[in-house]
């Protein structure tokens, strides 16, 4: 049985993250995300909001992403875990540039500010 909380929980943090992307703000993607998260993307990891900007602040602009979310489950009363599938779409950023599509594995975790994102792990999607 689907867990709707634990779905929406992870549905509100992704839609932030999905929109601070499309606005290309960098800062406001890497305040979707703890201030310790352990991210993950298509290069070396890092760890921090640090580095969760500098990864977005050095995507094109006009990169969009649409994701949807696969599974999701309640790991504690703090902590939710989702499978998502992401597109991250280049076609305003770079005319022609193929999609990329990937596995998104995030740990959501509750903090004084709100959900934010405690880890994040893409895979390509094959």
């Amino acid at each position: 049985m689907p867990d709707t909380e634990a779905e929406t929980v992870l549905g509100e943090v992704l839609d932030a993250w999905r929109k601070a992307i499309g606005d290309h703000h960098p800062s406001s993607v890497a305040e979707v995300f703890t201030e310790d998260a352990i991210f993950q993307g298509l290069r070396p990891y890092s760890v921090g909001r640090t580095g969760v900007e500098s990864y977005y602040a050095a995507q094109p602009e006009g990169m969009t992403v649409a994701y949807r979310i696969l599974e999701s489950r309640r790991m504690g009363d703090d902590v939710v875990l989702g499978w998502v599938t992401a597109d991250f779409d280049f076609t305003r950023a770079v005319p022609g540039r193929a999609p990329i599509a990937v596995n998104l594995t995030v740990v959501v975790r509750r903090t004084a500010g709100g959900w934010r994102i405690a880890h994040y792990h893409v895979s390509p999607r094959l």
